[in-house]
C-alpha cells in the first residue's frame, strides 16, 4: 500500500548560511507548528520580471509565504433524467429496493449531442464567472476523469472550449472517484512550489457509458456529471487548504474495475506455422465490475481513518468542523462514516439522491450546489473525502473562501 508523503521543504542555501523553512511534514499532508502551513518553497521568476515568465518556464526557488484558497465553483448536469421507476422497466428491481440500500433516487445521462467535454467546459465558465476571473487569467487546467473522450485525455478539448488565448497547461488525472481530491492536492501544489496563481481543477466522468444496463447491482448506481473549483493563490495566511491525506491500495483493484478487454480474431499463422500474436488485436473497456459488499467494507473503514488523519495533521478536530462532505456512492456509507466521527446529519452535504454516483464529480457538484445555496458560507471549514476504484481513497481539510 503507497500513502503520499507530502510537501518536504529541503534547507536552502542563501549567502553561505542555511535557512531553514518554517514548514514541516507529518505522514502526508501540510502541517507547522500551528498545525497550518504557513511557509513553503515555490519557484518564482527573478525581481522585476515576474509578469513576463510563464509558470510553466524555468523559475528561481524563493523562500514564500505561500497558500491557495478556493474562490469559485460551478457544475453541470445533463438534461436527461432517469428514475428508479424507469429503472424498474429495464431490470428486477423497484423505487424501495434501491433507494433503502443506497439513497438514490434519480441520475443523469448524457444523451443526443451532450459530451462530457462540453458538460466540464460549462461547469468551468460557472466557476470563473463566480470567482470573477477571466480564462486568460487561468495557468492550468485539471480535469479528474476515468472517462475522457480521447484516450490521450480531454483537458485540453476544455481549454479549447473556454477560449483560453495563453494556452496554459491543461491535462487528465486519473483516479476514479478519489479524482477530485487528488486534483484539489495537485492543484496546490501547483501553486505552493511552482508559483501558479489560477488553477482550474475539475471533476467529470460519464460512467453511464460503461454501465451494464443490464445488471440490477450496478447499472442503479452512476450517473454523469461535471463540477469545477477555482483554487486561486493567496497569502499564506489566508490559506485555505489546512492538510490533505492520500492513498491506494492495488490489491483491492479486484473489488472494482473495468478492466481492458481485447476483441475476438482468428488466429494469425507464422511463417513457420505456429500461431503468433501480433499484430495486437483491438481493445476497449469492459463494464463496471463491483464487489459491492467489499467495497462498502473498504469505505467505512478507510475513509473515516483519512479524515481523522487529516484533522489532526490540520491540528482540528471533528467538532471544529462546519460540513462533512463525501464522495457521494451510498447514503449507507456517508452516514456510517457521519457516525464514526460524530457529526450530525444536519452537518452533512449530500445530494446523492438527485445524481447517484458521478465519480470524480460528485464532490464538486455537491459542493457548487450548496455554495450557491447559501448553505456553504465564505470561511466555513469543510472535511472532504474521495474514495474508489484503484483502490484509491483520500482526504482534505479545506476552507471555503
Amino acid at each position: 500500500m503507497a500513502n503520499v508523503s507530502g510537501f518536504l521543504s529541503p534547507s536552502v542555501p542563501s549567502l553561505g548560511r542555511t535557512v531553514k523553512p518554517s514548514v514541516g511534514v507529518i505522514g502526508s499532508g501540510f502541517c507547522s507548528t500551528k498545525g497550518i502551513a504557513k511557509g513553503i518553497f515555490c519557484s518564482s521568476a527573478v525581481e522585476g520580471a515576474a509578469d513576463k515568465v510563464s509558470p510553466s518556464q524555468s523559475r528561481m526557488p524563493r523562500l514564500a509565504m505561500q497558500g491557495c484558497k478556493l474562490v469559485g465553483s460551478g457544475s453541470a448536469v445533463p438534461s436527461l433524467q432517469i428514475s428508479n421507476e424507469d429503472l424498474a422497466k429495464m431490470v428486477d428491481t423497484n423505487d424501495k429496493w434501491i433507494s433503502d440500500r443506497t439513497g438514490i433516487r434519480n441520475r443523469r445521462v448524457l444523451s443526443g449531442k451532450e459530451t462530457l467535454t462540453s458538460l466540464a467546459a460549462e461547469a468551468a465558465r460557472k466557476a470563473l464567472e463566480m470567482a470573477e476571473v477571466d480564462p486568460d487569467d487561468l495557468d492550468m487546467i485539471l480535469l479528474c476523469t476515468s472517462t475522457p473522450e480521447d484516450l490521450f485525455g480531454s483537458a485540453p478539448q476544455i481549454q479549447k472550449q473556454l477560449g483560453c488565448k495563453g494556452n496554459p497547461l491543461a491535462y487528465d488525472i486519473t483516479a476514479a472517484c478519489s479524482g477530485f481530491i487528488m486534483g484539489l492536492v495537485s492543484a496546490s501544489c501547483h501553486i505552493r512550489g511552482g508559483g501558479f496563481k489560477n488553477v482550474l481543477v475539475i471533476g467529470a466522468d460519464s460512467l453511464s457509458r460503461y454501465v451494464d444496463w443490464t445488471d440490477r447491482g450496478t447499472c442503479i448506481l452512476f450517473g454523469d456529471a461535471a463540477g469545477a473549483v477555482l483554487v486561486q493563490a493567496c497569502d499564506g495566511e489566508d490559506d485555505g487548504l489546512f492538510s490533505f491525506d492520500l492513498h491506494s491500495n492495488g490489491d483491492g483493484q479486484r473489488n472494482l474495475n473495468a478492466s481492458i478487454k481485447q476483441t475476438e480474431l482468428d488466429h494469425a499463422l507464422g511463417s513457420n506455422g505456429s500461431v503468433i500474436d501480433f499484430p495486437p488485436r483491438p481493445s476497449s473497456y469492459s463494464c463496471i465490475n463491483m464487489n459491492g459488499k467489499e467495497v462498502y467494507r473498504f469505505a467505512v473503514q478507510c475513509v473515516p481513518e483519512t479524515i481523522e488523519s487529516s484533522l489532526q495533521k490540520a491540528g482540528l478536530t471533528p467538532a471544529d468542523i462546519d460540513w462533512l462532505l463525501l464522495h457521494q456512492a451510498n447514503k449507507r456509507i456517508i452516514d456510517s462514516v457521519a457516525d464514526r466521527l460524530k457529526l450530525s446529519s444536519e452537518n452533512v452535504i449530500s445530494n446523492l439522491a438527485n445524481y447517484g454516483n458521478t465519480s470524480a464529480a460528485s464532490i464538486p457538484l455537491a459542493l457548487d450546489e450548496a455554495v450557491r445555496s447559501g448553505k456553504v458560507k465564505p470561511g466555513h471549514r469543510i472535511a472532504a473525502a474521495g474514495f474508489g476504484a484503484g483502490l484509491t481513497w483520500g482526504s482534505a481539510i479545506i476552507r471555503w473562501g
